[in-house]
């Protein structure tokens, strides 16, 4: 099974970065022998842009920053499926096609006939600050990061 895991977010915004933190560490764990059927990178992009990382893979494995409302603690991990991410991120930009959310952009490239993932796990990190510059994570989204490492570790 083709296999492609997305850290995303931007690592200089505190929190923001969680998921390309433990793309990262799930890289450097699998090295030197990353198997030819793995693919591990970070992206910053949403919507189509992100689909397009996904042409062609199986299984993807998701890993982003949240801030929900639901009053968990930051840090806490969800995981998630496109079904729970299409309720929380409806189609909101419908009037352009270049600001779509990942699961009408994945709906699209579907009805295109693109080969397009079947299996999503999508792992996301409750996060306190997404605002404020700097590569270092708040204390306890540091330290859900070896943790959702270790479940992506554990999902190959």
């Amino acid at each position: 099974m083709k296999t492609l895991i997305v850290g995303l977010g931007n690592p200089i915004l505190t929190d923001d970065g969680v998921g390309v933190k433990v793309a990262y560490a799930v890289e450097k764990s699998l090295e030197p022998n990353i198997p030819k059927n793995i693919t591990v990178t970070e992206a910053s992009v949403g919507g189509l842009r992100l689909m397009e990382l996904m042409i062609g893979y199986d299984r993807v494995i998701l890993i982003d920053a949240i801030m929900t409302s639901n009053g968990h603690d930051y840090g806490h991990i969800h995981e998630l499926t496109l079904e729970d991410l299409r309720q929380i991120t409806p189609t909101e930009h419908s009037a352009s096609a270049h600001d779509t959310s990942l699961v009408t952009a994945l709906d699209a490239g579907k009805r295109m006939g693109l080969h397009m993932p079947t299996a999503f796990d999508i792992i996301a990190v409750e996060v306190e600050n997404v605002m404020d510059f700097s590569d270092e994570p708040t204390p306890a989204v540091a330290e859900a990061i070896p943790i959702v490492t270790k479940m992506v570790l554990e999902q190959l």
